[in-house]
């Protein structure tokens, strides 16, 4: 079965043997492998990615009968795909409008054959990453710490719009599971237990139950494909898991330690990272406490991506910019990087509006991704 299903929608007005002919024309132009399913429905959202090409205008009541139909098979966003011949792109902005007007997404995807075919293989990587998204379970091990007032999260929410379970584990369970300090073999237990693709840990109370840290175990695990998450911040777990479902690795969670809105520059640190992010790394302390291990990671320079979700997915940020350096000041969280935004106006956001102190920090530019898995 190929990833890709395209179906259609034609009015009875039209000759099926010259919107036939369009069809091959058009679809031939896009140069991507697919299934034609035309109007039989009856597998609808079972691939990758399912398109709808509005092939004529006079369809918007031919959709408005499918609609049950279709929602009972999928409730991920429609993508409206169309030519712009024979009034097809007039009918699926209809038919967009209504979708917005009772609450459900979706897209018209139109242009020239190159954007169409550029547009919809970032479809088809966010259609992979919903699959592995559905029915994950993330865990919640400890409550947020205690700093974290808004970090919290709305688990009917996550379940409904990204198909994840969110699952809370006592800290009291971790700690009886810690043989001999090993607490990277201690969080490996309660993801087999718990059959879990990632976690936040509220790591801070490692410092006073075991006079040690997180950070080495968090980067390791991130680093082997899970999410690992730090101080229970449950947003912040659930946009790196966003982050691993497109790109393959976790994502740095860090803070802002300074930002320069003039310039649009900022100082982002925490004292662990995925191991599989840097070029290099060194082991200190931890900065808050002085104990246990912190890590100083040095990830590659060059174009970068800032993201967050929040806990009930009514809003995100997302800026792109470029990593200029990675510092090693003595006086904050070990890992240090300076990023330079794209657009020094979303500087802003951090004093005015901010989705909490933690972000996910991800290499390359990513907007274009991360808008279409939100949508």
């Amino acid at each position: 079965m190929k990833n890709i299903a395209i179906y259609t929608l034609t009015s009875e007005l039209h000759d099926e043997a010259a919107v036939g002919t369009v069809t091959k024309e058009f679809l031939g132009s896009l140069g991507i492998g697919y299934e034609f399913r035309g109007n039989d429905y009856a597998d609808y959202g079972s691939h990758t990615l399912s398109l709808i090409y509005v092939r004529t205008g006079g369809t918007e009541g031919i959709f408005l009968r499918l609609l049950p139909q279709l929602l009972e098979k999928s409730q991920r966003p429609f993508y409206l795909l169309t030519s712009g011949k024979s009034n097809s792109l007039a009918a699926s902005m209809e038919i967009l409008s209504y979708l917005q007007q009772h609450d459900l997404r979706g897209e018209i995807i139109h242009g020239s054959a190159e954007y169409i075919a550029r547009k919809i293989a970032v479809l088809e990587k966010v259609g992979k990453a919903r699959q592995w998204l559905d029915g994950a379970r993330l865990g919640i091990i400890g409550k947020p710490s205690d700093w974290l007032i808004s970090s919290q999260a709305d688990y009917e929410v996550v379940r409904q719009r990204l198909g994840i379970e969110l699952v809370d584990i006592p800290m009291q369970e971790l700690l009886d599971s810690v043989v001999d300090g090993d607490i990277y073999g201690a969080l490996k237990t309660l993801i087999g237990r718990y059959r879990l693709q990632g976690f936040t840990l509220r790591c801070f109370d490692l410092l006073t139950a075991l006079k040690d840290t997180g950070c080495m175990a968090l980067a390791k695990l991130n680093a082997e494909g899970y999410v690992a998450g730090c101080e229970g911040d449950v947003p912040a777990m659930l946009s790196m898991m966003m982050v691993r479902s497109l790109l393959g690795v976790s994502g740095f969670q860090a803070n802002p330690a300074r930002i320069d809105p003039e310039k649009g520059e900022m100082l982002f640190a925490h004292c662990t990272i995925p191991l599989d992010m840097v070029e290099r790394y060194e082991l200190d302390t931890h900065f808050e406490s002085g104990i246990g291990t912190g890590i100083r990671g040095y990830m590659k320079e060059g174009p970068v991506t800032i993201f967050k979700v929040a806990g009930d997915l009514s809003r995100h940020f997302i800026a792109e910019g470029q990593l200029v350096r990675n510092e090693s000041k003595p006086d904050l969280c070990r890992t240090q990087q300076v990023i330079s935004l794209s657009d020094k106006r979303q500087a802003d956001y951090f004093l005015t509006q901010p989705i909490g102190n933690h972000h996910i920090i991800m290499p390359g530019h990513q907007r274009a991704l991360l808008e279409s898995l939100i949508g």
